[in-house]
């Protein structure tokens, strides 16, 4: 049985539903790690060349020349960037830039291995919007290329 509903229609389930706005069905999605160690300046924000996709539903990141995610679909997107310290080091900062500026950080105390998570909701306009992520750390050090240094986002609402 196919039930083809329309805005405000009533379903042969039961109850009302209520559908207005947007429903994306292919929406924007990545994950991309760093592969091999990355070197990090001291007390400089360095931006984090995540050359390894794991996934990307929609072609929205590039992972060979400028490491950003620019979706083609307007809306709230859910970003992640996490990095994992390859050294010591006495604290360790990520960030998500959204247009080249930053506008959500996290930080964390020393240690080596010692990972930190920034993640927002933010909104990209699905043309000229973009995100990327970096790192800052308090001294030149090395961001480790595993597991613990990733960056990522999906589509939580288009608009």
């Amino acid at each position: 049985m196919t039930t083809q509903i329309k805005g405000n229609a009533t379903s042969t389930f039961g109850g009302n539903i209520d559908v207005t706005g947007n429903v994306v069905t292919d929406a924007p999605a990545f994950s991309a790690k760093r592969s091999g160690t990355q070197a990090i300046s001291s007390v400089v924000w360095t931006k984090v060349q995540f050359n390894t996709e794991e996934f990307d539903t929609n072609s929205n990141y590039d992972n060979v020349t400028n490491y950003r995610f620019t979706p083609t679909v307007a809306g709230y997107y859910q970003v992640t960037v996490n990095n994992e310290a390859a050294t010591s080091i006495s604290y360790n900062y990520s960030a998500i830039y959204k247009n080249g500026s930053n506008v959500y950080k996290n930080s964390t105390g020393a240690g080596v291995g010692t990972g930190v998570i920034a993640t927002a909701l933010v909104y990209l306009n699905g043309t000229t919007d973009y995100v990327e992520g970096y790192v800052l750390y308090a001294s030149s050090a090395n961001l480790a290329g595993t597991a613990g240094t990733y960056f990522q986002a999906y589509l939580a609402r288009a608009v």
